[in-house]
């Protein structure tokens, strides 16, 4: 029984950790999913750090891309209440793994009980003899073993190992030397700091000559990294995706190519898009998103206003997709060639335009699959296959596939993975993502991790209208941007509340919300009822609460005509061919253009994240600030303010409480100004200031505010 009792004991000392380390951070549902971030960030890495005693710990950052095997390691410091903060840079865009390492760092701890007493002048020769005999064991010790860590090996591992061997051995022969020498001289790169050297005045010369050597950071840095790392632990690795600027960052323009010639009664090309994008790229859309473009099916095409009925004419909608011309793989005939396309991407890259496509995994009735691989599809008894529903709307013009057939796994996956890497071949590196949610959560993990793994530079937007724990879990799983209810978040409590709803706990780690302020699904009853000044106020709270955000071709000339009582267009371009007048009086271009450079120029509003609501007394301005991505700690040096008229068709004056507290400024003080809409330039003085928005002038304001400058 004593027997079994000792080994249960000793079995418990060799596996415990006796060093905790947890509540790391950046990690999502504790390092299931990859938290994001963007190329040229500073991450800030953080974790619970701590041991049973008073003694000093060292711990590490450890990094490297997943498909590495040797790991850069960056040291953390400690900031209290055992918390240890550690920065890097991020360079390069991928799939990143890092570990939180600890251990007994037992040369510190000696190095800091040293200090302590030679701070109050007690003789420290036993302590000088315990510090020659630490060097001394780590040299055996390192001799014993030809590379400290094999699981976690270092670049520099077989190399560094060597090198602080010598470097201990010549250590531990000065310190020999001292001892029993009256020579007391020491190597030059063996110094402390010059306050320490002061309070050795006291020490005899071979006491100081020890102590130069103990206390010195070189002789601290070669013994931390030399040191056989008792009681080392190491946290669970943790996956971080660094994504390219445009993953959080984009103004998207979506438009239907097939409208695009100026006749109804034309259907659209290639060719009539380039003739768009001089005008689309300077409203300072860096982003075109196209509808599908593949072919349409031809049985059981819907006719205009999504009537059951086609006439010969009617093209009938994108979104079914597939005819005996192709299916996914394909172009629509009459919209051009796969040289077209390519003449049109390019051409839009000069612009400094990307090109987005829509990926919908659905089939016209007449999809070459249907004929191909029935099996990856639900047919009824009668022998018709399921066309898709989501009651009360039904889509008689398009079917869905089945994920889990018998026989669709993984041939099914494996195609429409093929699609997308297709087009990613072509230069389209950026997909907006037809209702993901009605597709497994398994799928897209895999089909996005490998879509990335060959272009690490591809962005996915989910386009799922769905409850917000499944909007998380799809960004979870890999979708880099979402479209979100913003489009139906209207007056100041809805807005406020939803925003800050956005922005609490760690969904800032993984979800990037993206504004689009209409589509040609969504026709918002604001945007019915609030005329151009109503367009104004939606663009200017989208474009500058969140660095992604999109309009649907016809708001820039406040295209409203609705389906009575409905949030649907009439003669929607899904459902036809349109002509628009771009030239239209009432038109926002000025307004969208202005938004657009004001977005570029500032990178606080390059992000959803720094955003704070700030008091304003009049329950239909909308005030808040921007401060971007500082890190904790980091100190503000301006802020981008914004007051935005919410019931456009009258003027409203308020009261404004000023946050100057964010600048690190107290209440009364006088800072300077800057109007980035008007470009006017002058000075406030205190907290409170008062604002009129009016629609004669202006509905909203956009100031950059900063202290003045002595």
């Amino acid at each position: 029984m004593k027997n079994s009792a000792r080994k249960a004991v000793r079995e418990l000392i060799n596996d415990a950790k006796r060093i905790v380390i947890e509540d790391v951070n950046p990690a999502v549902d504790d390092g299931r999913f990859a938290a994001k971030h963007i190329i040229g960030d500073i991450i800030e890495v953080s974790a619970d750090v701590f041991m049973d005693t008073h003694d000093q710990l060292a711990v590490n950052h450890l990094w490297r891309t997943n498909d590495s095997d040797q790991w850069e390691a960056s040291h953390m410091i400690a900031v209290g209440n055992d918390r240890w903060v550690g920065r890097r840079p991020l360079q390069e865009i991928g799939l990143y793994e890092f570990v939180i390492e600890s251990w007994y760092d037992r040369f510190g701890t000696y190095k800091n009980h040293l200090i302590k007493k030679i701070d109050v002048g007690i003789n420290v020769d036993v302590e000088i003899e315990e510090g020659f005999l630490l060097i001394k064991e780590t040299v055996s010790e390192l001799k014993k073993v030809k590379r400290l860590d094999i699981e976690f090996e270092r670049k520099e591992a077989e190399n560094s190992h060597v090198s602080n061997l010598a470097n201990l051995q010549k250590l531990a022969k000065v310190l020999f030397k001292i001892k029993t020498s009256t020579c007391y001289l020491t190597p030059d790169e063996v110094k402390p700091a010059e306050t320490l050297l002061k309070q050795l005045n006291p020490y005899s010369d071979q006491q100081r000559a020890s102590l130069i050597v103990l206390l010195a950071d070189f002789t601290a840095a070669l013994m931390e990294v030399s040191s056989t790392r008792e009681f080392l632990t190491r946290s669970q690795i943790f996956p971080l995706r660094v994504e390219r600027r445009a993953a959080e960052f984009s103004s998207w323009y979506e438009m239907f190519p097939r409208s695009q010639s100026g006749d109804p009664n034309r259907h659209g090309t290639f060719e009539d898009v380039i003739k768009r994008l001089p005008a689309i790229s300077a409203m300072g859309f860096d982003t075109i998103y196209f509808p599908p473009i593949h072919p349409i099916g031809k049985n059981n095409r819907k006719g205009k206003n999504n009537s059951l009925t086609a006439e010969p004419t009617d093209p009938g909608s994108p979104y079914a997709i597939g005819s005996d011309e192709g299916g996914h793989d394909a172009i629509h005939p009459e919209l051009g060639t796969w040289d077209d396309f390519r003449r049109m991407r390019d051409e839009a890259q000069v612009l400094g335009l990307e090109i987005a496509l829509d990926f919908a995994i659905q089939c016209a009735p007449d999809h070459p699959w249907l004929r191909d691989h029935p099996e990856w599809f639900n047919w009824r008894p009668d022998g018709t296959v399921k066309y898709s529903e989501n009651p009360p709307k039904k889509y008689q013009d398009i079917v869905g596939v089945n994920f889990y057939a018998p026989k669709a796994t993984p041939e099914l996956w494996i195609a429409l993975r093929d699609i997308v890497l297709l087009w990613a071949s072509e230069g389209v590196r950026v997909f907006r993502v037809d209702n993901p949610h009605t597709k497994p959560l398994p799928f897209w993990e895999w089909l996005i991790n490998d879509v990335q793994e060959q272009f690490s530079d591809t962005i996915f937007l989910s386009e799922a209208f769905t409850t917000p724990k499944m909007m998380y879990r799809l960004a979870k799983v890999g979708f880099t941007q979402s479209y979100t209810y913003f489009t139906w978040r209207n007056n100041k409590q809805e807005i406020t509340e939803y925003l800050t709803h956005l922005l609490t706990g760690d969904a800032t780690q993984f979800f990037r919300p993206h504004f689009f302020v209409n589509t040609p699904d969504i026709n918002p009853f604001y945007l019915q009822t609030k005329g151009r000044e109503g367009f104004i106020v939606r663009a200017v709270v989208a474009a500058t609460m969140s660095g992604l955000w999109g309009v649907s071709s016809g708001f820039e000339i406040c295209e409203s005509a609705a389906i009575p009582d409905k949030e649907e267009f009439i003669n929607s371009e899904k459902y036809e061919i349109r002509a628009w007048d771009w030239s239209s009086p009432d038109n926002i271009i000025n307004e969208i253009s202005i938004l657009n450079r004001i977005r570029k120029e500032q990178p606080s509003l390059q992000t959803h994240l720094g955003l704070t609501f700030h008091f304003a007394d009049n329950n239909n301005v909308l005030f808040y600030s921007k401060s971007g991505k500082p890190l904790p700690g980091q100190p503000i040096d301006s802020l981008i303010l914004v007051a935005v008229n919410l019931e456009p068709q009258y003027a409203q004056e308020t009261s404004l409480e000023i946050p100057l507290y964010m600048l690190g400024l107290d209440d009364h003080v006088e800072v300077q100004v800057h109007d980035l809409v008007s470009d006017a330039h002058f000075n406030w003085y205190g907290k409170w200031q008062r604002a009129r928005l009016d629609p004669q002038h202006y509905l909203f304001v956009i100031w950059k505010v900063t202290p003045v400058t002595v």
